[in-house]
């Protein structure tokens, strides 16, 4: 590398350990390449995977950590090989910054499959062998492929979310056809994932029913997400009312919950997809053999089904609904995500708190 490429002159906020604390960092990028674009970042979201891996509870994180892979922000320079982009453009960078290019996951715009293992945007080891650093920071380089536009009309701190929470829970319901009016939809849980997961629900169309073990979110679920209902999880007989009634349920709890009694409230041939992460899956084999139910995982999305996402957004006007904050507030923010008290994404106003 040339020492231009290596001049400490991003700043960031880092964890140095397992406590998660994070603090005030300066580091070096490295220097824009041919197919690379360099933009400012404006603002990046808080996801749950933030906590996880300043914390170290994968057990693989490296430090210092720079977390952050909700990014949106500002082209301030490109390669010289770059033609989607040019400076000025409003762009977003989401959970992955790289990937072989040649499979045939890479090559059908399906990034996150890739043979060899995509890049995540932060902890990761890239082509270069340099380890990725992700949003909470000044400005970031990235290959082309792995950035998306952003019309000029969406508000970037409003666009950040779209890039996990968005693309996490809009991919799986597109490839089971949940954007066909008239199916019924269950939502559990009502933070980032959940609450995007409501918005597109309501926009394709569906009848959806959000569950929760917190009365407090009655109100906004019903007249802020416009669900059409709301129950509460722990009541047996409201669960019981709904049984063989949902094509499709949208598991986001990463806290450890039952199964089964999720698993009879789906029809026929229904789905429960998971994007939370609980540590541990426990049913009886009949709550899947019995109706031919299936239980499914996904993360994020490919390049083709972001591009598709971010163009369904703008043009139906979905927004996610976020409390924009400095960066020195971040640690509270981490805090509060682990008690679930944000409603419902945390957005760090990097343009103007990063100093």
């Amino acid at each position: 590398m040339s020492s231009e490429s290596v001049e400490e002159d991003c700043l960031a906020w880092a964890a140095r350990d397992p406590s998660g604390v994070l603090s005030p960092y300066k580091f070096g990028r490295r220097s824009v390449g041919r197919d690379d674009v360099s933009l400012k970042i404006t603002h990046c979201g808080i996801c749950y995977a933030d906590v996880i891996w300043t914390r170290n509870w994968i057990r693989n994180s490296v430090y210092p950590l720079v977390p952050g892979h909700e990014i949106v922000g500002i082209v301030k320079e490109i390669g010289s090989s770059v033609s989607h982009f040019k400076v000025g453009d409003h762009v977003g960078v989401g959970a992955y910054v790289n990937s072989c290019k040649d499979c045939d996951y890479c090559n059908d715009g399906e990034e996150t499959g890739c043979e060899k293992g995509s890049v995540f945007t932060f902890n990761g080891i890239d082509e270069d062998g340099t380890r990725t650093k992700g949003g909470y920071s000044s400005y970031i380089v990235v290959h082309e492929r792995y950035c998306y536009r952003i019309p000029d009309d969406y508000p970037l701190a409003l666009a950040a979310p779209l890039f996990c929470a968005g693309i996490t829970v809009y991919n799986p319901m597109m490839r089971h056809k949940m954007n066909q009016p008239g199916k019924s939809l269950g939502v559990i849980g009502l933070g980032g994932l959940g609450h995007m997961a409501v918005k597109f629900g309501k926009e394709f169309g569906l009848k959806v029913t959000v569950f929760s073990t917190s009365i407090s979110k009655k109100d906004e679920a019903l007249s802020l997400l416009r669900a059409d209902h709301f129950v509460i999880s722990s009541d047996e007989e409201q669960m019981k009312a709904l049984s063989k009634s949902l094509d499709f349920i949208v598991d986001t709890a990463s806290g450890d919950h039952p199964f089964d009694p999720y698993m009879s409230l789906l029809k026929i041939d229904g789905v429960l997809l998971l994007v939370g992460v609980p540590s541990e899956i426990k049913l009886s084999p009949l709550s899947l053999i019995i109706g031919g139910k299936t239980i499914i995982g996904s993360v994020m999305g490919g390049t083709r089904v972001t591009r598709e996402m971010l163009d369904f957004c703008a043009a139906h006007k979905i927004y996610p609904e976020i409390e924009v904050i400095p960066i020195q507030y971040v640690n509270e923010a981490h805090e509060r995500m682990i008690k679930r008290d944000v409603k419902y994404r945390f957005v760090i106003d990097i343009e103007n708190s990063l100093k």
